[in-house]
């Protein structure tokens, strides 16, 4: 019996045809939304916080930072709580490799470090190498931002509340740079300008009516893409609606007293990433007994 194959013409159209194909997929393929990846951090430290199923947790961060990088929010902290467990209950969480992740989320916080070393020193990395990574870490921010953006708060706070004339002036110029900023650079992360006030330089952008639309508009595509907290938007959009438009806080943190609906403000909270009222009680219940307890 006599077998034909395809010519090899044909053969190789078909080969740079599915090539193609591969190619203009993976280009397609959606960029991460990091709302998911708040909802999901939030939903684990539930089951952390609330449940005390640490072994659960452990599993379900180890997943969650295998298909995101990841971040280490404020008070959650939830790439270094998936460190600390893990080696306190002897799971594999990536061991040295997986501590260079951290350094560059924990370098903003000055000092901060030394509280990482013996889990550092226990993998590999010692003081010396630590204190490398971070000064590399400092030679990679944006100095002209840093420089900008130093001003800026300084600005932010020039006669406020004092001279409304100067408040205003200071409001746009702020407003501009921010603006500019987006355009040339993205959003000032603190990966790229170190840790400043930008929840408070964002929250007077609502008293822009010029340019607070594009801010509410931007401020929420740089939520979904990690760059900017969900919190700074909460709070920039609350003081707006709050104190501008004189409604209901939406989110929970301006005008507490005025939370009509919990059930309603909650789901808010959950289309930015943001955790319940409860459960931000409860992480701030956790933080304060925290600190008690150190101090």
């Amino acid at each position: 019996m006599k077998i034909s194959f395809l010519p090899t013409r044909v053969m190789y159209t078909l080969q740079v045809s599915f090539c193609i194909l591969l190619i203009v997929t993976s280009c397609k393929r959606k960029p991460l939304n990091y709302i998911t990846y708040y909802n999901r951090v939030n939903e684990i430290d539930s089951i952390y916080r609330f449940e005390r199923d640490t072994l659960e947790a452990i599993t379900q961060y180890k997943k969650l930072f295998e298909e995101y990088p990841p971040k280490n929010q404020e008070r959650i902290k939830e790439f270094e709580t998936y460190i600390m467990l893990s080696d306190q209950y002897h799971k594999d969480f990536g061991g040295k490799k997986t501590l260079y992740k951290l350094v560059p989320l924990i370098a903003p916080y000055e000092g901060d470090y030394k509280d990482y070393l013996p889990i550092f020193k226990k993998y590999g990395i010692d003081s010396v190498e630590v204190k490398k990574e971070i000064a590399d870490w400092k030679k990679n921010l944006n100095k002209r931002l840093i420089d900008s953006f130093s001003i800026a708060m300084i600005r932010d706070q020039e006669k406020r509340h004092v001279d409304t004339a100067v408040q205003a002036k200071n409001v746009r110029k702020n407003a501009e740079l921010l603006l500019w900023t987006f355009k040339n650079y993205g959003f000032p992360s603190v990966q790229k300008i170190g840790t400043m006030p930008m929840h408070s330089l964002l929250t007077h952008m609502n008293e822009s009516k010029k340019y607070y639309p594009t801010f509410k508009t931007k401020l929420i595509e740089y939520v979904k893409s990690g760059d900017c907290p969900p919190l700074s938007y909460a709070m920039m959009f609350d003081s707006y609606h709050v104190n501008v438009e004189k409604g209901n806080t939406i989110y929970g943190y301006n005008g507490f007293n005025s939370v009509m609906d919990s059930v309603q403000v909650n789901r808010n909270r959950k289309s930015i990433g943001l955790p319940s009222l409860k459960h931000s009680a409860r992480i701030r219940k956790d933080l304060m007994a925290k600190l008690k307890k150190e101090h």
